[in-house]
């Protein structure tokens, strides 16, 4: 019987044998039993071995799971593509906490309000921002990108290169210098403003001397008492925009409208009570041709400047932020006013403060 399975006939079998006893020509012979013995030996043993040079292609195989894998990879790349948020929320992000990344400059005004899923996270010492907007917002000047250069009016490109750099001076120097936040002199911002603007330097002189209702030094500096309150840390958050164009009389006119958000605490030794104001200050320079305005140079003329300040104290005419406290809001009576999100720069300062608006000092909805 074949190896294969299959049989011989046994008229073919009778004839075999009939032949080989007669001698046919041609007809096939017996194997001999050695002849059997070597050929079923060689059957048995295995094919040579290959050569160290010899590459055998591995057999396919997994088709179909390589291609699903292909497929959810694919799909998942999409959803980072469409909706980069969500992914973030897959892994703990919150905007809440000091691990927060920072966002990119604001280039123009928002859609709409920041998050508020993280409000209910207490600021501390180590973590002042926790549960702001303004932990993933920039940090001070640095946060405050210039748009890039180009001749405006009667100044060159380089010249308003320099005047984009000296108004953004003039904004640290008023909102964000140590000393100045310490209730100091901002020397470095007066220097700034046009000596030869008479009205602008009479407010300045008795903002500085003897504060009041008109007199008011917080509506374009900011100052804590230090006998009060302290900034925690040194950082103060900042977001906003800086633009400008040409106005009267061929002027380069700088406008910054910037939020900061500064945390404090009591000035008391052991005060650990994280509390946070949050001004939003638009400011509009012009830097006048001297060739037509009365001005020093380097200088700028204020065209005009507006505040809209949360938890900086109501009716204040001290001349200094006053923040609450937990324990001061508790006993305060309620605020009048509208509510407003101090964080949301979606909404414009001129529909923020309206002429012949409300009054009342309004209530933040978040600090």
């Amino acid at each position: 019987m074949a190896k294969d399975g299959t049989s011989i006939p046994d008229e073919e079998w009778e004839r075999f044998l009939r032949d080989a006893e007669a001698g046919t020509p041609g007809a096939p012979e017996e194997p001999s039993a050695r002849a059997r013995m070597v050929a079923s030996r060689l059957a048995e043993e295995p094919g040579p071995p290959e050569g160290w040079r010899t590459h055998r292609p591995p057999a396919r195989s997994g088709g179909k799971a390589w291609y699903f894998v292909a497929f959810f990879v694919l799909v998942a790349l999409l959803v980072v593509a469409l909706d980069p948020g969500r992914v973030t929320g897959w892994f703990g992000a919150d905007g809440g906490s000091g691990d927060t990344a920072p966002l990119a400059a604001e280039s123009e005004r928002p859609t709409g309000p920041p998050a508020t899923q993280a409000a209910a996270e207490r600021p501390t010492l180590d973590d002042p921002f926790r549960g702001s907007p303004a932990a993933a917002w920039g940090d001070g000047v640095a946060a405050l990108s210039l748009p890039a250069a180009r001749a405006t009016g009667w100044m060159s490109k380089a010249q308003v290169a320099q005047a984009l750099e000296r108004s953004r001076d003039f904004l640290a120097s008023s909102n964000l210098d140590a000393g100045a936040l310490r209730g100091e002199r901002p020397e470095k911002a007066i220097a700034l403003i046009n000596p030869h603007q008479k009205d602008v330097q009479d407010y300045v002189a008795a903002a500085f001397g003897a504060p009041g209702a008109e007199n008011d030094p917080l509506k374009l500096f900011s100052r804590f008492a230090p006998s009060k309150v302290r900034i925690v840390g040194d950082v103060v958050k900042t977001r906003g925009r800086i633009t400008y164009r040409e106005g009267k009389r061929g002027a380069v006119e700088v406008t910054a409208d910037v939020t900061f958000v500064y945390p404090v605490v009591r000035a008391a030794e052991g005060s650990d009570e994280v509390a946070r104001t949050i001004v939003r200050r638009e400011i509009v320079m012009g830097w006048d041709d001297p060739a037509k305005i009365i001005t020093e140079q380097g200088t700028f003329s204020l065209v005009s400047y507006r505040s809209d300040t949360a938890n900086g104290g109501c009716d204040n005419h001290t001349g200094y932020f006053v923040p609450k406290f937990a324990a001061d809001r508790a006993v305060g009576g309620p605020s009048e006013g509208d509510a407003v999100d101090p964080y949301d720069r979606s909404t414009s300062m001129d529909a923020l403060l309206p002429e012949g608006g409300g009054t009342g000092c309004g209530i933040a909805t978040r600090l």
